[in-house]
């Protein structure tokens, strides 16, 4: 799930590179919607359940990117998209159901791997805290977003070097103590 996580936020980086040098169309704005808006929190959230051996979250999460892939696909917009600036899903998308289903699902999986994180924290103190550092400027960059595209594919770099690393860390088996002689 963090794989697909990491998948998901590099087709919305592409999305938004594709926007800001070719011009902002309907398709770039429905990939970075679909990859950043509605999918790449959930998995991320998924991936940090999974870590504490939650496997009941596979079918929800399946279940939900097929929902969320319906909705982004299939949403109408209400005002054509264009323009080299980010837009902003409030001037293109209803508020029911695409809107209410991001604010949900980003939620929810920004609580299960802020949570995870927290009670994981003592026993992967390195991954845990480089995966909450990835989450906070993924968040501060969806917030300055109206800076640019410069300034949130800056965010978005970091961000991902800081997750991609946390998850790494975390996914390590850990080490075997050293017995007592040997210390």
């Amino acid at each position: 799930m963090w794989s697909a996580s990491l998948l998901a936020y590099a087709a919305a980086s592409a999305a938004l590179a594709w926007g800001a040098a070719a011009g902002w169309d309907e398709a770039a704005f429905r990939v970075y919607y679909l990859c950043g808006g509605l999918l790449t929190a959930p998995l991320l959230g998924a991936g940090s359940l999974l870590l504490l051996g939650k496997r009941w979250v596979i079918p929800v999460m399946l279940v939900y990117a097929g929902l969320a892939t319906g909705v982004a696909l299939a949403e109408p917009l209400t005002v054509a998209v264009s323009g080299t600036s980010i837009p902003q899903a409030q001037e293109h998308l209803d508020y029911f159901p695409a809107r209410i289903l991001a604010l949900v699902a980003n939620i929810g999986g920004t609580a299960a791997v802020v949570g995870v994180a927290i009670v994981s924290i003592r026993r992967r103190p390195l991954g845990m805290s480089l995966i909450l550092a990835g989450v906070a400027v993924a968040a501060v960059g969806s917030a300055l977003a109206g800076l640019g595209a410069a300034q949130t594919a800056a965010f978005s770099a970091i961000a991902v070097v800081f997750l991609y690393t946390g998850f790494t860390v975390s996914s390590a088996k850990p080490r075997a103590a050293l017995p007592v002689e040997a210390r």
